[in-house]
């Protein structure tokens, strides 16, 4: 039975570089935020090259979760899905009940994580910052037994080995070291938003060493902060921590 990891990640956080890792498995497939045409065809969120993008993406969320998500590529045993958690809307929920999913929330502080939102959004909303989906999701999936797993950016990137050993363990596959280098440049697995988002990643060759932001917060993105931290604050108290069992 195939292992699927399904990623629910916020934007401008480190699920692309947490794919490439996972891309560099011999055992596992992957696949970059299949439901994005889905959630673009039913909101009218402003997103870079929006009408381009929607004219070569799946539009149809249901035939995405039978046809991509729920059915993994026979070849390999571990499916890592990166999807973003606002992209899950207007879906039959029941696939992610699927026992073969082990659904994994990737959050970053808003704090850190805001200022770079408006490089690509420049109005963002509570939407597009996806804290609200992901506690939405995360508390659904914790009242049904899922046991959902949380990620922090920061732990993550203060310890990527320690970090991905545990959730390599907590999803019952083994840590493989070439999960931590990768060669630079954009990879075949990428979406065709890639040339707008990936900028920066496509010169990486590994998870970047942790850097807190020293800039002022922006004051006109203060009240979306006030939104997002509750939301970040009960998942932060779930994440798996660097340098510790957790």
């Amino acid at each position: 039975m195939s292992t699927i990891i399904n990623l629910l990640s916020g934007p401008r956080n480190v699920s692309t570089a947490l794919m490439y890792s996972f891309a560099e498995r011999s055992d596992t497939a992957v696949v970059d935020e299949p439901l994005y045409g889905h959630y673009l065809k039913l909101t009218r969120a402003p997103q870079p090259n929006r009408d381009e993008l929607l004219a070569v993406l799946n539009q149809d969320g249901d035939a995405v979760v039978r046809d991509v998500i729920l059915s993994p590529p026979g070849a390999k045993p571990v499916f890592f899905i990166k999807n973003m958690a606002h992209h899950l809307i207007e879906l039959d929920e029941a696939w992610l009940q699927d026992e073969r999913i082990h659904s994994v929330f990737l959050i970053r502080d808003p704090v850190q994580m805001l200022p770079s939102l408006v490089n690509q959004i420049a109005e963002p909303t509570l939407r597009d910052a996806a804290y609200e989906a992901q506690a939405r999701w995360f508390s659904e999936l914790g009242a049904s037994g899922r046991k959902p797993l949380v990620l922090d950016s920061k732990e993550l990137l203060l310890d990527p080995e320690g970090v991905l050993t545990r959730l390599c363990e907590k999803t019952g596959i083994a840590f493989d070291p070439g999960m931590l280098l990768w060669e630079p440049g954009p990879r075949k697995e990428d979406g065709p938003w890639a040339p707008f988002w990936y900028h920066n990643l496509h010169k990486s060759t590994g998870f970047a060493p942790y850097r807190e932001k020293t800039e002022a917060f922006p004051d006109r993105l203060r009240p979306l902060l006030e939104e997002c931290l509750p939301h970040y604050e009960t998942l932060r108290e779930h994440a798996i921590e660097a340098g510790r069992e957790s």
